[in-house]
């Protein structure tokens, strides 16, 4: 299991927002492509935020978004976001 847990699941027009930071706790927030890569090798189309958390250097995982027609419903959003983030801790 990831060290974090999903706070939230918005579904918005293609995407079941999969939230596992607050975005007000980032100073910055990046869809960058290498974790795209990491997502896409779960499920196609995936995306990952990434963010600067404020004071802290590192960046983390703000929020997985999942495309809607990669997923049967909420349930299986939130299992492959949280595949995709076991992926990129390991």
């Amino acid at each position: 299991m990831p060290q974090v847990s999903v706070q939230d699941v918005e579904q918005t027009e293609n995407y079941y927002h999969v939230t596992y930071r607050d975005p007000d706790d980032f100073d910055e927030i990046r869809t960058p492509d290498w974790a795209a890569n990491v997502a896409g090798s779960v499920v196609e189309g995936g995306e990952v935020r990434t963010g600067d958390e404020h004071g802290n250097e590192d960046w983390t995982v703000q929020s997985v978004l999942i495309p809607i027609d990669g997923v049967a419903d909420e349930d299986e959003a939130r299992d492959k976001a949280d595949q995709i983030i076991e992926k990129m801790e390991s």
